[in-house]
């Protein structure tokens, strides 16, 4: 499904032996949508998103420090009356994409994402540009052969439209191999002090019980190229391991877990096992060892003649004490429900003992 979640997650995905940069636009226009623009664009540097637009607000905003910090007053006007007019030709070609595919109504996205990567460590480049209509891929534009790819019958016209627009495609390959680059490596060095930051994480080896499988969990490191697996003796280990994905942390950072089966390994074999988290940028990996110490932080410990025999004493001192205050309490009220005066039904004044009235609770009446 061709859709903003996809494109996003798809953004995420980086290589984990070397340090890929990136940079995505994604201009998306939608019909009938509740409660959400005509149009969108949000623009992200390494998956950190640093420009948004809307239909709504027509203006483009700057949403890290240092992309606005870089640019001025009519850099953000020039570039919002860009986005104006990409806004209403995303409107138009939405509507012909309606009238071509006998659409009359209903909900619609038309969505395009383009940019370009960039390799650190082997300086190679690519670019890109494609379009999805209503959650499927629509066309996507090779560099290669300078032509468009239609994945559906329905884009075939399209394809044949714009392959004969030879001087637009040229122009688009030279932005995307070029100029999208250059603009990437600048953005870098501007936002350099958190988009090039490495941060490292925090290791733990997990286990719920003694059958269970132990995960090595990372957590809190950045960027997200990394790399998280098992290794017995310095060879690493495809069986009996289960690798989980890059997710987000709330604060930007990022965590990752990879398991290891342990039920048919012996405990003497424990420590030739380790688990070993890469980066990219540090040159030296994260070990850590296998061993039973290493995992009793997550398991259930059992509880010692020592402890039972203090949880005793402390449930019988808490039993008397609670006995103590009930008597007290007991007492109180009784002391209470003897001196408590008793009313007349004939008046509203109490009588008192001793008062000599005839009413008296000292006499009786025959």
């Amino acid at each position: 499904m061709f859709s903003v979640l996809s494109l996003l997650l798809l953004a995420g995905a980086h290589s984990a032996t070397a340090r890929i940069h990136s940079m995505r636009n994604f201009h998306t226009a939608s019909s009938q949508v509740p409660n959400f623009p005509e149009f969108v664009y949000v623009s992200l540097v390494d998956d950190v998103q640093t420009e948004y637009y809307d239909s709504n607000t027509m203006k483009l905003e700057a949403k890290q420090d240092w992309k606005l910090k870089a640019n001025d007053a009519q850099y953000w006007e020039s570039q919002t009356q860009i986005l104006f007019r990409h806004q209403h030709w995303f409107k138009a070609n939405m509507e012909i994409a309606k009238e071509r595919f006998n659409q009359t109504g209903g909900v619609h996205i038309f969505q395009m994402m383009e940019g370009c990567e960039w390799d650190d460590e082997t300086g190679k480049v690519k670019g890109f540009q494609q379009y999805g209509y209503d959650g499927e891929d629509f066309l996507s534009l090779d560099l290669e052969t300078e032509t468009w790819i239609a994945p559906t019958p329905k884009s075939v016209f399209a394809k044949l439209k714009w392959d004969q627009n030879k001087a637009l495609i040229a122009y688009r390959k030279n932005f995307f191999t070029k100029v999208c680059p250059s603009w990437l490596k600048n953005y870098l060095e501007q936002g350099r002090s958190s988009l090039l930051r490495t941060e490292l994480p925090r290791i733990s080896l997990l286990q719920k019980s003694p059958s269970s499988p132990v995960t090595c969990h990372a957590t809190g490191f950045y960027p997200d190229s990394a790399m998280l697996f098992w290794r017995k003796d310095g060879e690493e280990l495809h069986e009996d391991v289960y690798r989980g994905e890059v997710l987000p942390n709330h604060d930007g950072t990022f965590q990752m877990s990879a398991k290891l089966k342990v039920s048919s390994i012996s405990p003497e074999d424990w420590r030739r096992y380790e688990c070993v988290f890469h980066i990219s940028g540090v040159k030296e990996d994260i070990v850590t060892k296998l061993d039973k110490d290493s995992v009793q932080s997550n398991r259930e410990k059992p509880i010692g003649m020592t402890t039972i025999i203090i949880i005793i004493a402390a449930v019988i001192a808490l039993a008397v004490v609670l006995a103590v205050i009930g008597l007290i309490v007991y007492r109180k009220k009784k002391a209470q429900c003897t001196s408590l005066p008793v009313k007349d039904p004939g008046s509203s004044q109490p009588l008192r003992s001793g008062d000599g009235g005839s009413n008296s609770p000292s006499e009786t009446s025959s």
